[in-house]
């Protein structure tokens, strides 16, 4: 079965609860569980059993590898060749750099940007945190917000910080970035959620030195339906959320061109990360989240097999 198809339908095996509903969840960490429970649940019915059952014990077995290590009771189970990982080999530093800026304060439903990056920020920790990864979480503007330095024993303050995550200040990514350089010096996975409202070039420039620095870099790039279909039909003053800037806009005479140029910038962060090895999603905060989870997963698994 080719990856796309197994893909496809370990997603329809995995069917979480929409954002909508989610929001009626108060704690994050049960929020996180309800989530994780369900997509690993989805996964045991689908074929990609085996995959990511075992994520944090298990990886693919590749040439030269000793086959003593191979799982064989896994073996049986998913028709698959996986190697045991002890945990020395699976301990990673794993954060989140949130970004807390006004524009992430935007919906045009029940949960904004913020809200619905706090929900997979939560999701992403609890994984991690199950599978004996160091959490941490970084929440930034222009500049660094809050910082919870990877640990072990950091999952209860991660989403104690993020809990009380609110968005307020102007941001951009430059000035922060390069204070995370400094914060997290030992290699580790990087999760940035943004909503990246800079120009391609200034984006690439601020990330850059993350991953120069050795990190493995994920990106969740988090825009609200209203941004990508321009989701408007009366003439309204658009306000600016970071500048408090208005602009009377007619929707008839602007939606083909905001859509041209929503596309285009779309398009070239796509590429500019894809061509620094940098693992991008775009994500609508009206669906749920099973495809950032699987993306997740599947960069995880990349970022692995390189190690």
């Amino acid at each position: 079965m080719p990856p796309n198809t197994r893909i496809s339908s370990a997603a329809n095996g995995a069917r979480l609860l929409d954002p909508a509903v989610l929001a009626r969840i108060s704690n994050l960490e049960l929020l996180a569980r309800t989530v994780v429970d369900g997509f690993l649940t989805g996964l045991h019915r689908s074929p990609f059993l085996g995959f990511s059952t075992d994520f944090a014990e298990h990886r693919p077995y590749m040439p030269g590898d000793d086959i003593r290590r191979i799982d064989w009771r896994l073996f049986a189970r998913s028709d698959r060749h996986y190697i045991k990982l002890f945990e020395a080999e699976t301990n990673a530093n794993f954060a989140v750099l949130l970004d807390v800026s006004a524009s992430m304060n935007y919906t045009s439903h029940s949960v904004t940007k913020l809200d619905y990056a706090k929900y997979l920020s939560a999701c992403l920790a609890f994984f991690s945190n199950r599978q004996r990864d160091r959490v941490g979480l970084v929440t930034f503007d222009h500049d660094i917000v809050e910082y919870v330095p990877p640990s072990m024993k950091h999952f209860d303050t991660v989403l104690h910080v993020l809990d009380r995550a609110e968005a307020g200040r102007a941001g951009s990514l430059a000035e922060p970035f390069l204070k995370v350089t400094e914060l997290l010096r030992r290699k580790g996975v990087l999760v940035v959620i943004s909503d990246f409202y800079e120009e391609p070039d200034a984006i690439l420039s601020a990330i850059g030195p993350l991953r120069a620095r050795g990190h493995d870099v994920i990106v969740f790039h988090i825009l609200d339906p209203a941004e990508l279909g321009f989701l408007f039909e009366e003439a309204s003053g658009f306000e600016d959320l970071e500048t408090g800037e208005q602009i009377p806009v007619i929707p008839a005479r602007l939606k083909d061109e905001y859509l041209r140029l929503v596309g285009e910038h779309l398009a070239e962060v796509e590429k500019r990360f894809k061509q620094n090895r940098i693992d991008y999603q775009l994500l609508d905060t009206s669906q749920p989240l099973d495809m950032a989870l699987f993306q997740y997963l599947l960069a995880r698994e990349r970022l692995s097999r390189k190690r």
